[in-house]
């Protein structure tokens, strides 16, 4: 054998080969019932937040004799949040998830040991108060609950195949988080880079898994009558067709878009080092940081302080249907305290960046939509998929949550939103933070 023939790469595998082979058969059956035990998962994990938030903000200050929680009542939450995710972060297993300043990234699966720390740091943030999302901590959740079903099932299991089946439960936490499979698939795609002839290989199992999710949270809805988490906004005021009014309007937005994400990412990028620092110490000052900006919020506006805690994932059908009763000032004031919110929970908290930046961009779209030109659901649309794509760089996704969020206006609103995210995404790229390198593995200590 010659050296050049014994240096030859070894030749890629056959898509089509796969595709008919009984492994890959038997990969689909197991995507499929990791899918039901990953929306299973996922479905109670919402809802379990979604009550610790109401025992937490509403339960606990009525037993403790107040008629509703006081104005100052953010603090308590919010500083235990900051004690629970720094010693979680500090003493257990991994990072407690991935670091949401740095937005989306390809990274590896999870180890089941990690899982640990991602459920308990997640689940004080999003459940006290911070302004993060949980879509990153399901998505962590759901690979992690696939890789370690192939390793209980086989242990020396190929790594290809830990890795696909990882791939499926994260997949299926996230379509059935957003209430779409295709949004996800477009979001996992832009994320890890997929694409080739390797794609459909890659994504059938986790398509496969979806499915099956959603199927399981219908069910479970109608077992437990919790409800669905569904994000589409029913009952949004009608649009039609677009305008040249319009059109500039999402040169505006767009640009506007940029500016505010950049602002936001760079500041919680700067903070961040600050505070793993000493994180003990300061990640509780940050809890009480978000909860300045919510009282301050609510003492400026009268309005409640829930308007800037939380991720925004269940407040914004209220924010659009009830936006006549918003004046100008309010909405302006309410994206300028939950964009500082925003910064300070990404800076070290563990939860998901795309909730708080849909809310946000709604509120900013509704409060120009006072001024000339510009219909309320036009602006909240494009608002949402310019400062979505802003904070996540993923255009393909940021074009389609308007139209998850707006089913019934989707075909009108597109080429409002198409520009919009375009525009953002390109200024974005050009004024934005640098992209974070993958962390080494040597875990950050408290000095």
């Amino acid at each position: 054998m010659t050296d050049s023939a014994a240096s030859a790469p070894a030749p890629s595998p056959d898509p089509a080969a796969m595709l008919k082979s009984r492994a890959y058969v038997a990969l689909l059956v197991l995507a499929a019932a990791v899918g039901v035990v990953v929306s299973t998962v996922a479905y109670f994990y919402l809802k379990a937040v979604s009550s610790a938030q109401t025992a937490v903000f509403t339960d606990l200050p009525e037993d403790l004799g107040w008629s509703k929680a006081p104005v100052w009542w953010p603090l308590v939450p919010l500083f235990v949040a900051g004690v629970v995710v720094a010693c979680s972060i500090r003493f257990l297993p991994g990072t407690s998830g991935h670091k949401p300043a740095e937005g989306f990234k390809a990274s590896g699966g999870v180890q089941p040991s990690d899982l640990a720390g991602i459920v308990l740091a997640s689940f004080a943030t999003l459940a006290l108060g911070a302004v993060l999302g949980p879509e990153a901590p399901l998505i962590a959740i759901g690979g992690g609950l696939g890789g370690l079903s192939v390793r209980l099932l086989k242990r020396d299991a190929p790594a290809s195949a830990i890795a696909a089946i990882s791939a499926a439960g994260a997949f299926a936490a996230i379509a059935t988080l957003l209430g779409s499979p295709v949004i996800g698939a477009f979001l996992l795609m832009e994320t890890a880079g997929l694409g080739g002839p390797m794609l459909g290989v890659v994504l059938v199992p986790g398509l496969l898994a979806a499915g099956v999710g959603a199927l399981i949270f219908v069910g479970l809805d109608d077992w437990t009558g919790y409800g669905t988490f569904s994000l589409s906004i029913p009952g949004a005021p009608a649009f039609t067709t677009p305008t040249g009014y319009e059109l500039l309007w999402a040169l505006v937005i767009g640009l506007a878009a940029a500016l505010a994400g950049t602002i936001v990412r760079h500041a919680a990028l700067w903070l961040q080092p600050q505070v793993e620092r000493r994180m003990i110490t300061l990640m509780p000052l940050v809890g009480l940081a978000v909860a300045g900006c919510a009282i301050a919020f609510a003492e400026s506006t009268g309005r409640g302080t829930s308007e800037v805690l939380f991720s925004g994932q269940t407040a914004l059908p209220a924010l659009i249907h009830d936006a006549a009763g918003w004046t100008a000032g309010a909405l302006v004031l309410l994206v300028l305290f939950k964009a500082a919110a925003y910064a300070l929970s990404l800076s070290c908290f563990r939860g998901g960046p795309i909730f708080p930046s849909l809310f946000i961009g709604a509120a900013g779209g509704i409060a120009l939509s006072h001024l000339p030109g510009l219909p309320m659901v036009a602006g909240a649309a494009m608002g949402i998929g310019a400062l979505a794509v802003a904070m996540l760089g993923l255009p393909m996704t940021s074009v389609l949550l308007p139209a998850l969020l707006f089913p019934s206006d989707a075909l009108a609103l597109t080429p409002l939103v198409i520009v919009a995210v375009v525009v953002s995404y390109v200024l974005s790229a050009r004024i934005g933070p640098k992209p974070v390198a993958e962390p080494d593995a040597v875990r950050t200590r408290e000095e």
